[in-house]
């Protein structure tokens, strides 16, 4: 009996589980490979960056999401490289032979050529970027409390985010809404409605 192809999908993002369904009730093999066991929901990131949402409200086990499809099998690694020539795949810690590859890795954000900037600017693609932005979020507002110099407390509690994208414009209006609603009687000392949030785009239209 000639064995069935098969397909290999690295990410388990969007457009990796929805392959991975597509081809579900094929006759195919499928392997899906993602380096976390679980599929984020992007979408909503800034609820969690926002402390709207906790880290597991917006992320799904990848096997549970593809629990009926039996064609399927999840492996959590990391791809090192892909041989396209020899068509194999290698990981942090296995070699994957494929005969045909869907790359569904998803985008990262961009510093055009200055990625000493991340350090100051933080994206919004990953939880563990929600959360570190969720923990400095916060942390101005703690800081800015602490202190007494008035032109110092502008600074801390004024947000600037780059991008008036989607998660952009959302994230803007969290932290608007969390400064203003939230947080309104947390502290003493501060008035966290009078943080401003500064939102930059590049383009003449948001979105």
């Amino acid at each position: 009996m000639t064995e069935m192809p098969r397909v290999v999908i690295i990410g388990a993002g969007f457009g990796g589980l929805e392959a991975a369904k597509k081809l579900a009730c094929k006759d195919v093999r499928i392997t899906v490979i993602d380096r976390t066991n679980y599929h984020l929901f992007q979408p909503l990131l800034y609820q969690v960056a926002t402390a709207a949402l906790s880290p597991a409200d917006i992320a799904a086990p990848v096997r549970a999401v593809l629990s009926k499809c039996r064609n399927v099998e999840v492996i959590l690694a990391e791809v090192q490289s892909v041989d396209v020539d020899a068509k194999k795949i290698k990981t942090n810690d296995m070699e994957i032979a494929y005969d045909f590859l869907i790359l569904a890795t998803g985008a990262r954000h961009s510093y055009f050529g200055h990625n000493e900037w991340e350090k100051l600017a933080p994206g919004l693609k990953s939880l563990e970027d929600a959360i570190e932005l969720r923990r400095r979020l916060l942390l101005a507002f703690e800081y800015a409390e602490k202190i007494t110099d008035q032109a110092a407390r502008k600074a801390a509690m004024t947000f600037v985010i780059i991008g008036g994208g989607p998660t952009g414009v959302e994230m803007a209006g969290a932290i608007a809404e969390i400064a203003r609603y939230t947080l309104a009687k947390d502290f003493r000392h501060i008035d966290p409605s009078q943080a401003r949030v500064i939102l930059i785009e590049g383009e003449p239209r948001l979105l």
